[in-house]
Parts: C-alpha cells; sequence; structure tokens
C-alpha cells in the first residue's frame, strides 16, 4: 500500500536571503551587552595591542574599557568640558584627545598622567590621530584648521587653513607619517603633504563629511557624509571610485574590520553596514535600537562596538564556544556496567524503526474529513504562527474538490475563524491567489444564507469586502505607477537617441527629459 503524501507546506514557506559565508561569521555574537554612559558616544578606538581595550570618549572624560568584562579599567577625566576623538598609538602605550577647550591632551595608557598638553587652536578640536611613526599628532578643529604637533617638544610643526567650515574628519596615511587627510563641513576633502607644506589635491564629497578612513594600502581613501559613501583612489590625484548609497540618513563614521578586509559604517538610520572592502557591497548588516554615533571593531573580529545618540554602549562579543550537536554526541549505555567492566561482543545491529509523525490536518485529510482538517488548521497556534501552513491545506483542499464541502454549513464562531484569517492576510502576496480563490467559494456557499448568520459573522463579511476595495485601490495605484515609470524610461531612451544622433549637447537633453517628467506629473 503506498504511504499517504503530506501536504506541501514548502510552496507558501517565507523565503529568507541565502545565507553567505559573511552572515556566518558576522553572526557569531553574544547577545549585546548594554552599557549607560554620561553622554552622547563621539568616538570609539580600539588598541592594537591585547587584549584590545577601547577607549569611549563621551562627555568631560575618555573611558577604558576590557572588552571582556564590558567594565571600565581607566578613566581619563583631566577635561573641564566635552572630551573628542580619543585615539590610541600604533604600539597601544600612548592616547590622545581634542575637546571643547581647543586644545589636544596626550595621555600615558597604563599611569594615565597627562604627558602633554597642545594648545594653538582656537575653537573645539574633534578629531586626533597620531602619524604613523608614532612621534607627531594630526589635530582637526572647528577653527577651520589642521595642525601637526611634534610629541617630544611639545611644539606646533604645521597649520593649514584650506577649509571654510568646520572640520570634522581627518585620517592620516597607514604608509606614510607625511600624509593625512581632513574633512569639512564645507563638503570638501583635502591632502596633505608636510614634506612640501602645501596641499596635495582637494575633492568635492558634496555633503558635509563627518568621517574618513584610509585603507591599508594607503593609496584608496573612503569619505562619508550625508547618505553618501564615496571612495576615491589617492594615486590618481583623487579621482572617484566609487559610491556608495546603502543608508537612509547621515553616516556619521568608519572603520576597518578584517585586516582591512571590510569597511563598517554606522549611520543615524540605526544600522551598522559590513562591506566588501574589493567590490563595496554590503556583505551584512548590525541593527541597534537607536541612532548610531561612533562604531569601533577590534583588530582580531572578537569585539563589535558601537555608541549611540542617547549615551548607549552596545558591546558584542564574538561567541567562541563550539556547541556539540546531537548528532556528535555519544550515545552511553550503561546495560553491561558492572564492577568488571564486561564488555559484550555485537552480532548485528537492528535499526530501529522511526515512526513518522504525521499533523493533525493531514491526519484528517487521510480519512477525508475536510472540515475538521480545516478546523486543525484554524487553530490560533497554527493560523497566527505558521499561516504558510493553513493556506497550504486550502491549495490542497482546492486540488481535491473538498473546498467546498469544508466551509459549508458552519456556525458562527467557526465561520469568524475563516474570515478573521481572510482578512489579515489576503493581502499578503505570497497568498494572495489562494486566498481569493477561497474567498469567491466562501460567498458563494453563504450568499443565500447571509441574513441567517449572526452579527459577529456580517460584520466581518463587510470587513473583508472593505479589505478587497483596499487592495483593489492599491493595485489600481500600482499599475498607474508602472505605466508612468514605463512612459518615463521611454521617453528617457528617446531622448537620448535623438542626442546622440543630432549630437546634441547635454544640457538639451536634461531639458527635455525635465519637460517630459512635467508633463507626466
Amino acid at each position: 500500500m503506498a504511504s499517504f503524501k503530506k501536504t506541501n507546506v514548502k510552496i507558501f514557506a517565507k523565503t529568507g536571503p541565502d545565507l553567505s559565508p559573511d552572515n556566518i561569521y558576522w553572526k557569531q555574537f553574544t547577545a549585546p551587552v548594554l552599557v549607560k554612559e554620561f553622554g552622547p558616544i563621539d568616538y570609539i578606538d580600539f588598541s592594537p595591542i591585547e587584549p584590545h581595550y577601547f577607549a569611549v570618549t563621551s562627555s568631560a572624560r575618555v573611558q577604558i574599557y576590557n572588552p571582556i568584562t564590558k567594565l571600565v579599567e581607566k578613566n581619563l577625566s583631566r577635561f573641564k568640558k566635552n572630551a573628542y576623538g580619543g585615539s590610541f598609538r600604533s604600539d597601544g602605550k600612548l592616547l590622545c584627545a581634542g575637546g571643547e577647550e581647543h586644545s589636544v591632551r596626550l595621555f600615558d595608557f597604563h599611569s594615565k598622567n597627562l604627558l602633554r598638553l597642545f594648545r594653538g587652536h582656537t575653537a573645539p578640536v574633534h578629531r586626533t590621530f597620531f602619524t604613523s611613526d608614532g612621534i607627531r599628532i594630526t589635530s582637526f578643529s572647528d577653527d577651520n584648521t589642521v595642525a601637526l604637533w611634534d610629541i617630544p617638544s611639545e611644539k606646533q610643526l604645521i597649520t593649514f587653513n584650506k577649509h571654510e567650515d568646520y572640520i570634522r574628519a581627518g585620517a592620516v596615511s597607514p604608509v606614510s607619517p607625511d600624509i593625512f587627510l581632513s574633512g569639512s563641513y564645507d563638503k570638501h576633502i583635502q591632502m596633505y603633504d608636510t614634506r612640501t607644506n602645501k596641499t596635495v589635491f582637494t575633492v568635492d564629497h558634496e555633503a558635509p563629511v563627518e568621517s574618513l578612513l584610509f585603507l591599508p594600502s594607503g593609496g584608496v581613501f573612503v569619505s562619508a557624509g550625508g547618505t553618501e559613501i564615496r571612495v576615491w583612489d589617492a594615486l590618481a590625484g583623487g579621482r572617484l571610485q566609487a559610491k556608495v548609497s546603502q543608508h537612509h540618513k547621515t553616516v556619521m563614521c568608519l572603520k576597518l574590520a578584517s585586516n582591512g578586509r571590510r569597511i563598517v559604517s554606522g549611520s543615524l538610520d540605526r544600522h551598522v553596514k559590513i562591506y566588501d572592502a574589493g567590490t563595496y557591497k554590503v556583505v551584512h548588516t548590525l541593527d541597534y535600537p537607536n541612532a548610531v554615533l561612533s562604531v569601533g571593531v577590534s583588530g582580531d573580529d572578537e569585539t563589535v562596538v558601537a555608541g549611540m545618540v542617547d549615551g548607549m554602549l552596545s558591546v558584542r562579543r564574538r561567541d567562541t564556544e563550539v556547541k556539540e550537536s546531537k548528532s556528535q554526541r555519544k550515545k552511553v549505555s550503561y546495560r553491561y556496567a558492572d564492577s568488571h567492566s564486561h564488555v559484550p561482543s555485537t552480532d548485528a545491529i537492528v535499526q530501529e524503526e522511526t515512526k513518522e509523525v504525521m499533523s493533525k490536518q493531514d491526519a484528517f485529510l487521510r480519512k477525508f474529513q475536510y472540515s475538521k482538517a480545516l478546523d486543525s488548521a484554524l487553530m490560533a497556534f497554527v493560523a497566527n504562527k505558521t499561516p504558510h501552513v493553513t493556506v497550504a491545506l486550502f491549495q490542497e483542499l482546492t486540488r481535491r474538490q473538498g473546498l467546498k464541502q469544508a466551509l459549508a454549513g458552519r456556525d458562527g464562531k467557526s465561520l469568524s475563524s475563516i474570515l478573521r484569517f481572510l482578512i489579515r492576510h489576503i493581502g499578503n502576496v505570497r497568498f494572495g491567489k489562494v486566498l481569493l480563490h477561497v474567498t469567491s467559494v466562501l460567498v458563494d456557499v453563504y450568499e443565500e444564507n447571509l441574513e441567517e448568520l449572526n452579527d459577529e459573522a456580517r460584520i466581518m463579511f463587510n470587513q473583508l469586502a472593505k479589505k478587497l476595495e483596499e487592495e483593489e485601490d492599491l493595485t489600481k495605484s500600482l499599475l498607474e505607477l508602472q505605466g508612468a515609470l514605463q512612459m518615463l524610461v521611454t521617453g528617457a531612451e528617446t531622448v537620448s537617441s535623438l542626442a546622440v544622433q543630432d549630437k546634441q549637447p547635454l544640457e538639451a537633453s536634461n531639458a527635455a527629459l525635465a519637460e517630459l517628467v512635467i508633463s507626466i506629473g
């Protein structure tokens, strides 16, 4: 006798995106630990040296956290006003930070002593970085200037004042101690060379620049401003390589991860996105409860920290524990255990027969009890959590020509459960075609007996009619939009072809396209 064929529910199951190696890699984190700071998190920087402590600049202090315990190890509070941009040197022994007091402070990481105080700016200093040789510091200030400081002599070496607005972003070359970048709210990015004391080139980001980042090669840098990230070729004089627009609010910070193979961006849209540094495509996204101002990733990708506008610090740590699967667990039998540790010999292994579990609706379908099968599929824990199972049963009943039999002869309560399910899911793209057919059969069954139904059922029929009208209006609007877009695309292709044939200037083509858009509107 042939075995009973179960209802195929996979055809309506919601399909998720395929898991890539990056998705698996970045999902191996424990639940985030939230820490409350005293103000918005301005900047996060990880020490390059293990165990990779991270510095969090917030309010009038720079706090050093242990990534394992998530507790504050050191507190640098030699600030009277807000501190900004605390960052480590490459050996992890020194830390520099700017602030509202128009100065740059240099701290010893281990002793917490203030070693140097660099004065010269006339406005708050928002970013400070060590050069690659570790003996100089660059500072970027709201007085529209960029300064280079010598650590041993505590003197200002060079000042550049080429910007016309606040400078809130900067980056130093990882391969040369003489090259660094500045990004300003005047929308421009400038590269400087301290050997010539001149600006190498200037590029336009077309939005206030919030963050800058050199890739490990030193020949490519990335800028963030507005909702866009741009990639520039420094060796080609600042030639634009790519534009990446994956956020829908301002991008506030950029960081490197996976030894420079991944770029991380944080935005006010509450997302942190991770990109492939070769293709600039998004490989993973991390979600946060509030707008992200700063982000940091440890050198070994073990810890990801995000700072939010409400002062919350989210710390995610990679889960290094390997969980043993059920198939890997060894079955231990104590049947023959005794004091002599007797080990029996095995002549033959008899495979245990596994009994196939059948769902309630399939059991009723096997007995041709269609009404009971539908009742079981409309139970709350099935219809609410796995609606695709209920829809699959509707399709199976249609295939068996038993749908009308299953829907007929119902009282108010059981009929209301069917109507409630239809109202909730008839607008779903996955279920729409099947549920429209079910609605049509349901109306055919009860249209003559509608007055005999109870008040609840009649009200729900009216709600179903209203829902269908809404779906009809939505379909009409989408068709109108589709037609307008087709006209726009066709018109653009026509204008472009005419411009090429007649060798008209590009401005004329754009003007004709603008007239077409206005006429469509």
